[in-house]
Formats: C-alpha cells, sequence, structure tokens
C-alpha cells in the first residue's frame, strides 16, 4: 500500500534536489518573462522523470507544463509553479544586514525560488503515488513565469487552458503557516509612451513639444480622478522614462506605467479607460502622440472552502520543521531588522475573534520571531489588497492556496530579508514542508472523488453563473518590461 507515509518519505528522499533546485533558481534570479535559465532547469528535470513536456504555453517562451497520465487520465489536478525574481533586491544569502551580491541586480524577494521547487518536488511524489497505486489521473506542473509583471496565468486562462482541470493547487512563500481564502484586487498594468519634439528650452522653446510634460499632466488629471473612483479600487503609476537628464532641453520621450485596481476585472477595465482618457488629455494639451503598450491584467481570487479544509486537514497531520539553535539564531537577528507592527499574524485573526485570541497565544501577542506553528483554520470571503493572477486560475477550475514558514515573522513582503532567507535552511525547510502538504493534497484528490464533486460544486455555487472576464486583451502580445 502506497499512502500518505509513503508520500512524505519520497518528498523526504527527493528533499535534496528540492532544495538544490530552488537555490539554483535563487542564483538565476531572472525577471518576468525573462526566465531561461530557471525554466530551461525544471524542463530538464521533468523529463529526466518521464513526465511529458509541453513549451511555449499560451505564446509565453518561458510558459510549459510536465504532465503524467495514469489509466483513464482523470481526474486532473494541476500544480502550480512560479520561478521570477524581483529588480534591485540583489541580496547574500544567510545575511542578517543588506548585501548585495551584484550592485542594482535581482533578487528573489518573493520567494518564488522556493514556489517551483516545492511544486515540483510534489509532482514527482504525485507521479509515484499514480504508479504504485495505479490509480486514474493525470498530474500536471505548471511552469507559470512572469507573476511579478506578466501574469502567464492569464495568459493562459485567456486560451481557456485552466478549463482543463477539475482543480489547481498551489502555495507560496510566507511568514506564517496558513491556509489562504478570501480574494483580493484585479489588476491591469498599461504602459503609456509619449513622444514630442526636442528643442533647445532657453532659445527654441516655442517649437518644443515635451513629452515630460505630457507625463505629468497625465498624472495630474489621474490624482484627480481619484476623488470620482469607487471606494475599492486603487491607481498607482511609476516613471521609467523621464526623457533624459539636461533640464535645457525640451524632453522629446518620456514614459509612465500604471496599474489599476478594482475588486471585479469589469470595474477594473472601466476605470482602466478612464485613465486611459488621461492620457488621450494630456497628449492633446501638449502636442504629443503616445503609444500604449498593455503589460498585463490579473483577476480577483474565488475561494473554494472544500479545498481549503483538505489542504488544512494535510497541513495538520504533517510534522512541522524544527529548527536548530543556530537557525532560530540567525531567524532572531533577521527579524530583528524587519518593521514592527500591532498587527497580528495571519488572515483569519482579523476577522475572527475567537481566531485572534488563539493566535494572540501562539505567536505571544505577535513578539515571536518565527511563527513556528500552524494558524487556526478559517475560510471566508472577506477582502485583501495586492493581485495574484492566481485568480485567473480561480475562475476556470476550484483553486486552493496555503502558505508556509520561510520568511521571519516580520519580514516585509518583496523585501532584502526574504532574499537573505530564500536560501536558507528556513527556506529550505519551509520548501520541503510545503511540498509535502501539495502531495498529500493532490493525492487525497486523486483517491477520493466525492472531494472534487463537492469542490465543483461549491465552485459553481460561488460564481453563481457570473462568467469569466479575461483583463487581457484578445490582441494583447505577453510583454517584457524593459529595465
Amino acid at each position: 500500500m502506497f499512502g500518505k507515509d509513503e508520500i512524505l518519505e519520497t518528498v523526504e528522499e527527493n528533499a535534496a534536489e528540492i532544495v538544490g533546485v530552488s537555490r539554483s533558481i535563487w542564483e538565476y534570479a531572472e525577471l518576468s518573462l525573462k526566465e531561461h535559465r530557471s525554466a530551461a532547469l525544471y524542463i530538464e528535470k521533468l523529463k529526466e522523470h518521464g513526465f511529458d513536456v509541453e513549451t511555449g504555453l499560451a505564446g509565453i517562451d518561458t510558459a510549459f507544463c510536465g504532465r503524467y497520465v495514469s489509466g483513464s487520465g482523470r481526474p486532473v489536478i494541476g500544480i502550480l509553479a512560479e520561478f521570477d525574481a524581483l529588480s534591485g533586491l540583489s541580496q547574500r544569502a544567510c545575511s542578517t544586514e543588506r548585501e548585495e551580491l551584484v550592485k542594482g541586480g535581482s533578487g528573489h524577494g518573493c520567494g518564488h525560488n522556493m514556489l517551483g521547487a516545492a511544486s515540483y518536488g510534489a509532482a514527482l511524489a504525485v507521479k509515484k503515488f499514480l504508479e504504485e497505486t495505479g490509480k486514474d489521473g493525470t498530474v500536471v506542473f505548471y511552469g507559470c513565469p512572469g507573476e511579478e509583471g506578466g501574469a502567464a496565468k492569464a495568459f493562459m486562462a485567456r486560451e481557456h487552458m485552466w478549463e482543463q482541470l477539475d482543480a489547481a493547487i498551489t502555495w507560496h512563500p510566507g511568514d506564517t503557516n496558513e491556509v489562504s481564502t478570501g480574494t483580493c484586487n484585479s489588476c491591469t498594468q498599461v504602459l503609456y509612451k509619449f513622444k514630442g519634439v526636442a528643442a533647445h528650452a532657453a532659445g527654441d522653446p516655442e517649437n518644443g513639444r515635451s513629452a515630460l510634460d505630457a507625463v505629468e499632466l497625465m498624472n495630474i488629471g489621474v490624482n484627480y480622478l481619484r476623488e470620482h473612483m469607487k471606494s475599492d479600487c486603487r491607481v498607482h503609476y511609476a516613471m521609467v522614462d523621464g526623457g533624459g537628464l539636461s533640464p535645457n532641453v525640451v524632453q522629446p520621450h518620456a514614459s509612465v506605467l500604471y496599474m489599476v485596481r478594482a475588486v471585479k476585472v469589469k470595474d477594473t477595465l472601466e476605470l482602466q479607460d478612464r485613465v486611459d482618457k488621461c492620457a488621450e488629455g494630456a497628449a492633446l494639451m501638449t502636442g504629443t502622440s503616445f503609444e500604449r503598450i498593455f503589460v498585463d491584467g490579473t483577476a480577483n481570487t474565488v475561494p473554494n472552502t472544500t479545498l481549503e479544509e483538505l489542504v488544512y486537514d494535510n497541513m495538520s497531520s504533517i510534522p512541522l520543521p524544527e529548527y536548530t539553535e543556530e537557525e532560530l539564531a540567525y531567524a532572531a537577528e533577521l527579524d530583528a531588522t524587519c518593521p514592527k507592527t500591532d498587527e497580528l499574524p495571519g488572515h483569519g485573526a482579523k476577522f475572527s475573534k475567537e481566531i485572534k485570541k488563539q493566535v494572540k497565544e501562539l505567536s505571544q501577542n505577535g513578539s515571536k520571531f518565527l511563527n513556528d506553528f500552524i494558524m487556526p483554520f478559517y475560510s471566508g470571503n472577506e477582502f485583501e489588497p495586492g493581485s495574484t493572477d492566481v485568480g485567473d486560475v480561480s475562475w476556470q477550475t476550484p483553486t486552493v492556496q496555503f502558505n508556509t514558514v520561510c520568511f521571519t515573522a516580520h519580514s516585509p513582503g518583496h523585501s532584502w530579508q526574504n532574499v537573505s532567507s530564500g536560501a536558507s535552511p528556513i527556506g529550505d525547510k519551509g520548501t520541503v514542508y510545503a511540498a509535502k502538504i501539495l502531495a498529500c493534497t493532490v493525492a487525497d484528490l486523486f483517491s477520493d472523488p466525492e472531494i472534487i464533486k463537492k469542490a465543483a460544486e461549491e465552485f459553481k455555487e460561488r460564481l453563481d453563473g457570473e462568467s469569466y472576464i479575461c483583463p487581457i486583451p484578445a490582441d494583447a502580445p505577453p510583454y517584457i518590461i524593459e529595465e
């Protein structure tokens, strides 16, 4: 009999390979849609382990999947992986102070090196489970690039890719061991590249047409628009090209990158249209022109309590990582560099008085430097800010997410502290723990068709007849943001 104990043993047997993959991806630290070495590593290893690999998914060079089919091939379960890094976060591993490895270089400040590695380790264990038990089913490892500004999963959703699945599961490195729930923002990202006419700013200003003026006027227009947006909407922007370094030249080019958010895609797209109008107005006022480039977009998440309960059951039954005195000392010193807040860790403490009480005790009123415990189970529809292209998956198939502790208790998101921890024994142990949870949960889905049936019924009920609106225009190609 090949059951949960054997699955856990398989993950442990592969732990060195899982950690090795995580460390390699950490070193590559490739940005969104540029993860060529990372993708090549996964593709090579999936082929070595007998997966059928398909590349170039949704027209994206670094998007791929590895598939293993047993028997009839149903049900089909997807395990999602990410592997892109963030710019400006190069950092020495296991260091408790800011130390760049490469000046101005990239780093895994969101822990996607670990995210993909655990998913890979789970796929290996699930494949062996299907081989040993002879159960029907298909496990698919999805290499999903560009979560940080590429939204590959949304491009894949545009191709109806997730509709072939009976369920999808993923995880994310975090500062808690916790099942994810609720919903988040949808979003779009659009780049506006204004073009004007250069001229001597003192001697010939009347013949200049300033692209920088256009960008600034667009920003002013959007800032006045904020008064007339729905309360759940957000707009952010970043100047990516100021037009040059000389103030005595009328800037002939300038660019600004906008991110527009609302809970529902419909509202995001409506607000995006109004932001576009601000760009048009700015161009008219300055006598310039502009190119509008769609970068990416994501939908809000649709939770699934049935799958969340299943993940929690497995998380609770698998032994938590144990840490050495040296590892705990590192965690304490690293956490001391992080900003502290009065907010308790986890999602449930924000919305449940009973869970808040439990978390206060477990976290020593939020004072612990490492949340080495499992958060109480909480499932709900509450909103959390931020956006993820996992949302697009969750509109096409029942989807579940969870976190495991890979960072210290107060480590900020997208931080050098995360990069340091992401190639440390604490990160390694959280990664292997996540692989075990993923593998055992997927095995349950193959073993008990009633769970899939119940998850599908809940999925249909939550959508309540509402159709998925893809935030990616039909003609928009994947776009790599220039550094």
